[in-house]
């Protein structure tokens, strides 16, 4: 399968998740369990696919120096499987806001606009949720491992 193929069916699988969140989940209780059970777990063994298919030592150097992070995205096969990553992870944060604000009862409608922005901006959607959360219970640390 291409980079291309992968990327496509990659971004699809993730929007099928990100529509249940938004539009399904809450009318279906277990929505976070087939998305993170299903959907992030696929991404996840497509990600690790594409990184085992990728691996070579000189692609794996300093991380800390922004030149050899660069130099990885210049492989399609990286920049899919990079994309795969935020894909993997933002749709499980999403997942986690909304089975969060769920145990503290904040409403479906003030949790969409903060699973748009973890769709979008990743942190800004998480640190969006934290803020709503800290209003509506007044509990910022309370309950971010649950």
């Amino acid at each position: 399968m291409t980079p291309e193929t992968i990327f496509q069916i990659s971004s699809t699988l993730a929007m099928i998740g990100w529509i249940v969140l938004i539009f399904i989940s809450p009318f279906w209780w277990s929505a976070d369990k087939f998305i993170t059970g299903v959907i992030v777990t696929l991404l996840a063994f497509v990600y690790a696919w594409l990184i085992v298919q990728s691996f070579s030592i000189s692609n794996f150097g300093d991380f800390g120096k922004l030149d050899t992070v660069m130099a990885l995205f210049t492989n399609k096969t990286m920049v899919t499987a990079g994309w795969v990553h935020y894909l993997a992870f933002d749709l499980f944060i999403g997942a986690w806001i909304k089975k969060n604000s769920r145990s503290y009862h904040i409403p479906h409608g003030w949790i969409i606009p903060v699973l748009l922005f973890t769709f979008m901006l990743g942190p800004i959607g998480l640190l969006a949720y934290f803020i709503l959360r800290w209003f509506y219970t007044k509990k910022y640390f309370s309950g971010n491992f649950d």
